[in-house]
């Protein structure tokens, strides 16, 4: 029987998306999102908000449309759906640091950045833009 392990994550990008050339033809697209919860705190009333990092991962074939890179811009709010992993390592002062990851196997913009200097907010060639993962499988030494 097939399983599935799938995230949903909606948040803005934190910094602009970079790319890295991999092995075997394949390219990975990075960026961080942000995710915030808010509550009120109910001893206070005071409203409170705690971010949550994901770093997130688009695997592309190369020679593959990269058109995406136009959108994945700091402040743009998006909708990430992908498999989810922990990844821990060690820092220079012998801590061992983790970090939430995501595979990316859909991507849909909600809100595009607004580039500073822009005098035009007509996005509407924008509006629902999605990129599907290209269909190729990876190995685990890929991540």
């Amino acid at each position: 029987m097939a399983t599935v392990f799938e995230t949903r994550l909606i948040g803005n990008i934190g910094r602009d998306a970079t790319v890295r050339n991999m092995e075997r033809g394949v390219i990975a697209i990075n960026f961080p999102v942000a995710h915030n919860k808010n509550w009120r705190d109910k001893r206070s009333g005071e409203s409170r908000t705690k971010t949550t990092w994901v770093n997130c991962t688009i695997w592309k074939k190369e020679g593959a449309n990269m058109r995406i890179l136009d959108f994945l811009k700091s402040g743009a709010l998006v909708e990430l759906t992908g498999t989810p992993f922990a990844k821990a390592y060690p820092q220079e002062d012998g801590t061992i640091k983790t970090e939430i990851r995501l595979n990316i196997s859909k991507t849909n913009i909600l809100r595009p950045s607004k580039s500073p200097g822009t005098e035009n907010d007509d996005y509407t060639d924008l509006d629902d833009f999605s990129d599907e993962l290209d269909d190729f499988t990876m190995s685990e030494e890929d991540f």
